[in-house]
Order: structure tokens, then C-alpha cells, then sequence
């Protein structure tokens, strides 16, 4: 049964729990590899879930002169080989979404890999799993599809399975809130 990670931006709190589970995943060395953004800091209180969207055709492993970004059977685009990485840091750079981060003191890059140990399995991604608000859902095509009929997508324009300036689509559909219709020009 294929899963996709589902976003709900209109949803988002701030309560910033999936950041507290996103440490807590296998492998990722306790440290944070998606983010809650501020929509308008001193303005109001909006703010918004950005992970890795999981490209088909991604930009910052097409970028690695290396190799080092693999991409999961399951369509997950993974962190930086260690042994593979040069610390080149074309994927942060080729990033639209600017998701890949890069530590200098290993000399590698790191991102959300949709905790492929979990995922693998059909288990939700630790984000998904504490999210209390349901921004964040782990959720299979057909109940995508449920969700788009719901929020009337296909006419409202608010689906996004990828920014205009990208090929193809991401393997993490977002369901974008009228409030944040101009935020896509921000990736």
C-alpha cells in the first residue's frame, strides 16, 4: 500500500512537535531536518510546516556530481552518503526549497528522508505521527483523492504537487489555505 505525506497548511499551529519528533527519528543524529516557518513574524501568528516535497525528478540529486543522493525505491529522496558526499553543496544551492542543509563540521548534507526506516515499512514519519492537529497526515493515494474532492482542488486552485519552476511532481502533495496562495513564490 503506497503512502504519501500529506500537508494541511491551513491546519499548522506552531506547536512545532513534529520539529521535536523529526530528532527522535533513527539516524538522524538528533537533529531537525524539516522546519516551521513564521508566515508574517509580527503580524500574525500563521505558520507553516516545509519538508523535503520528495521530488520525482529532484533538483539537488540531479546537482551531486557525486552521487551521493540516492533516491528510495518507495520514491524518498535521501540524505547524503557519507561516503559519497564531496561537500560540494550543489544540492543546497539547486534546492528550490531551499531543504537541504549542510553541516560543515562533517562536511555533509542533511535533509528529511521522510524517515525511510519507518516509512519503509508503512509506518508514518515521526512528524506525521505526533502532528496533533493533522498538518501533517501519512495518508494513501485513494485517501488523497478523498481529500481533493473535499477541498474542491481540481477547481480552486490550491493543490500543489510542485511549483511551476519544477518538472514532474513530488511524492508529498500539499493542500495550500487561501491565506498562503502567494507564499509558493517564497520556495
Amino acid at each position: 500500500m503506497n503512502k504519501r505525506l500529506y500537508i494541511e497548511l491551513e491546519n499548522c499551529i506552531g506547536c512545532r512537535s513534529c520539529l521535536a519528533a523529526c530528532t527522535q527519528c533513527g539516524g538522524h543524529e538528533e537533529r531537525n531536518r524539516n522546519y516551521v516557518y513564521d508566515v508574517n513574524p509580527l503580524v500574525d501568528r500563521q505558520t507553516m510546516p516545509l519538508m523535503c516535497l520528495h521530488c520525482v525528478n529532484p533538483a539537488c540529486a540531479r546537482s551531486c556530481p557525486a552521487q551521493a543522493i540516492q533516491i528510495h525505491e518507495t520514491g524518498a529522496v535521501l540524505s547524503a552518503l557519507v561516503e559519497k558526499c564531496i561537500g560540494c553543496q550543489n544540492c543546497t544551492i539547486a534546492c528550490p526549497y531551499g531543504i537541504p542543509k549542510f553541516d560543515t563540521e562533517q562536511n555533509l548534507m542533511y535533509k528529511c528522508d521522510l524517515c525511510i526506516d519507518r516509512s519503509k515499512d508503512g509506518i508514518p514519519p515521526m512528524c506525521a505521527s505526533v502532528c496533533p492537529t493533522n498538518t501533517l497526515q501519512w495518508l494513501t493515494d485513494e485517501e488523497i483523492d478523498a481529500k481533493r474532492e473535499q477541498f474542491n482542488l481540481d477547481n480552486g486552485g490550491k493543490w500543489v504537487t510542485s511549483l511551476p519552476y519544477l518538472e514532474g511532481e513530488t511524492n508529498v502533495k500539499v493542500n495550500l489555505p487561501g491565506i498562503l496562495q502567494g507564499v509558493t513564490k517564497l520556495f
